[in-house]
């Protein structure tokens, strides 16, 4: 092992985003098997803090609250607040800190715990590999949880693929009132959430319509259908809710609420988003529809046989997508049957 002491106190900055934050787990459970009796913190985005507050091997969260900070450069009490913030990074006095988000801010946070052992990707971007005293280049073709992984592993940790995600009790006592309402007890029904941050992930609405007519005429799977959208997305979601009537549910949730609800779907239909590593990590049955970007770097974890393509796909397709996030032209490609028969492949491979 490369860390020079048995660390007491470790934190892991990996702020956003939810999907990232999802599948960051292992390195934690990773962090746990290494040193099992540590305090092990998570520094996170307070928006997506329930995506883990509960899971049993960490001790606890630091909030960061990114929405009430953005306009400190407006209004100088928010940028006071910033400071004090930071300032309190290394109160905790923690003897190791793991940046593996690999981003500015992530490393200024590393760098501000004031941590002897600061570990971190040398080909980080945005300069954020100034902030560490333990630098591994880590391959960039991996997949998202194996990059993380082999970062530990250069430190010495054995690498834990457990992706488990886990419920607190609130979450799931909501969830557990909101399906029995609304859905029936031990009713199956299938979640869609249609949305994504960008445009060009997302798979066209009509398709989606259509797709979930289908689903509900066929009936096996259900009666209502759930539809997810993040708050900021709930407009593009609409046509869905429109066209669907009282046959769809479409809850304004929090992300530990819509983590309730993902956790007892019966199968989950999206787009390369967050609710996507949620289901991998209550291992639900899923189907994914990917446009241009890689599921081989971000997709659902060793579970590729769920993922939907269009066809022809190339390395071109898959390295312009962020100067075209509003084109739909190539996830537009992935037809209703496609989809269709990969939804009637996954339902039947669990039975």
């Amino acid at each position: 092992m490369c860390w020079t002491d048995n660390p007491k106190r470790v934190l892991i900055v990996r702020p956003s985003a939810l999907g990232d934050v999802c599948r960051t787990v292992p390195a934690l459970v990773t962090l746990r098997h290494t040193l099992p009796s540590a305090r092990i913190d998570w520094l996170v985005n307070e928006t997506f803090a329930d995506a883990v507050v509960a899971h049993r091997d960490l001790n606890g969260v630091i909030k960061f609250p990114r929405d009430r900070f953005a306009a400190m450069w407006r209004r100088p009490w928010r940028l006071r607040e910033a400071i004090a913030w930071s300032r309190r990074l290394r109160g905790p006095g923690y003897d190791l800190a793991i940046d593996l988000q690999g981003l500015f801010r992530s490393g200024l946070f590393t760098r501000l715990t004031r941590a002897p052992q600061r570990v971190g990707y040398a080909n980080a971007r945005e300069t954020a590999h100034r902030a560490y005293n333990s630098g591994h280049h880590v391959d960039g073709n991996l997949h998202a949880v194996d990059r993380m992984l082999a970062l530990l592993a250069a430190e010495g940790c054995q690498p834990q693929h457990d992706l488990r995600l886990y419920l607190a009790d609130a979450d799931a006592q909501w969830g557990e009132r909101y399906l029995l309402q609304h859905i029936g007890e031990d009713e199956p029904f299938v979640t869609i959430a249609p949305t994504a941050r960008w445009r060009c992930k997302c798979w066209p609405i009509d398709s989606y319509i259509t797709i979930a007519k289908r689903l509900l005429d066929a009936g096996h799977l259900g009666r209502r259908i759930i539809a997810l959208s993040a708050p900021d997305e709930r407009a593009n979601a609409q046509p869905l809710v429109d066209a669907l009537g009282d046959r769809v549910l479409f809850p304004v949730t929090t992300v530990g609420q819509m983590m309730a609800v993902v956790s007892r779907a019966t199968l989950l239909l999206c787009n390369d988003s967050a609710p996507l590593h949620v289901a991998v990590g209550f291992n639900r049955p899923i189907v994914t529809i990917f446009g241009p970007t890689d599921p081989s770097l971000v997709g659902p974890y060793r579970r590729g046989e769920t993922v939907v393509q269009p066809p022809g796909i190339d390395h071109m397709n898959l390295s312009r997508y962020r100067r075209h996030r509003d084109d739909q032209s190539l996830i537009s490609r992935v037809s209703v049957e496609m989809v269709w028969d990969k939804l009637i492949e996954q339902v039947e491979s669990r039975h």
